[in-house]
């Protein structure tokens, strides 16, 4: 082949590999299996960007922890159904009565649509051993989104951490969004409002192995004071306060955030 066609042959390739990856994407962010609340809240959490931040690629083995009623699952299970694999480490059926209905309300949004959550892997979080039924050093990317300051309230989050690290392979992926507070914040005032220190989160992964890589600013929000009567429950989606002040919480938006990606060093 003359070179002249082999580069307009790779510039097609690359082209159509391209266009794969963008309907890709759009089929995850605007398919008709997400909820429309759920889509209007992408102007806040930002899962395309933040996603290929923490490096999502297709092939890969990915553990969404602890994913409530699923909200990036929407995202990640229509990119990597036939592109890799998606696990969700869920609450234990043996929890509380909360675990419990937060899991049966994500098996029921799995069970509702097959065509895009049939190759969901759910597994329990099951303290002492937290995330169970995983092989170790078997992960690619492991996500927690907004999950840390509920760790700390069950006075878990070591355990977590550590866990996760032990699922994930040697130079695999830590990404964390949480709610981000100040620095002089202590663990009750992490645990009563939500908002925890990037310290203590990068302490918490170094204790269990992982090194902070990079750190984002895609999730911030410097309307955010932090210092709302109900912590973070007082912003959306939850608004906490009822109608009270509710249009001045309404302009701030969603929390700021943090956004923390940690490598696993080699064994």
């Amino acid at each position: 082949m003359a070179m002249k066609q082999w580069a307009v042959a790779l510039v097609a390739l690359c082209a159509a590999q391209w266009v794969s990856a963008d309907l890709a994407w759009q089929s995850a962010l605007t398919g008709e299996h997400r909820a429309a609340e759920n889509r209007a809240r992408d102007v806040y959490r930002h899962p395309q960007e933040t996603l290929a931040f923490f490096g999502l690629e297709a092939g890969m083995t990915v553990m969404e922890v602890s994913p409530g009623g699923g909200w990036y699952t929407e995202v990640l299970a229509p990119l990597l159904k036939d592109n890799g694999t998606l696990i969700a480490a869920h609450a234990s059926p043996n929890g509380g009565s909360y675990a419990r209905r937060s899991l049966g309300g994500f098996l029921k949004k799995l069970g509702e649509n097959g065509d895009v959550y049939g190759a969901v892997e759910v597994v329990a979080l099951q303290p002492p051993m937290a995330v169970s039924n995983v092989t170790a050093n078997s992960v690619d990317l492991a996500l927690a989104f907004r999950n840390v300051h509920s760790w700390l309230r069950a006075d878990q989050a070591e355990m977590m951490f550590a866990a996760i690290a032990e699922t994930l392979k040697p130079g695999g992926v830590l990404g964390i969004v949480q709610h981000r507070g100040g620095s002089d914040l202590s663990l009750e005032q992490m645990k009563n409002t939500a908002y925890v220190s990037e310290e203590k989160v990068i302490e918490l992964a170094e204790l269990a192995g992982l090194e902070l890589d990079a750190r984002s600013e895609i999730n911030a929000n410097p309307r955010d004071t932090k210092d709302h009567p109900r912590g973070v429950w007082t912003l959306p989606p939850s608004l906490a306060e009822g109608d009270k002040d509710r249009d001045r919480y309404l302009a701030i938006g969603e929390s700021d955030r943090m956004t923390l990606r940690f490598v696993k060093t080699a064994d």
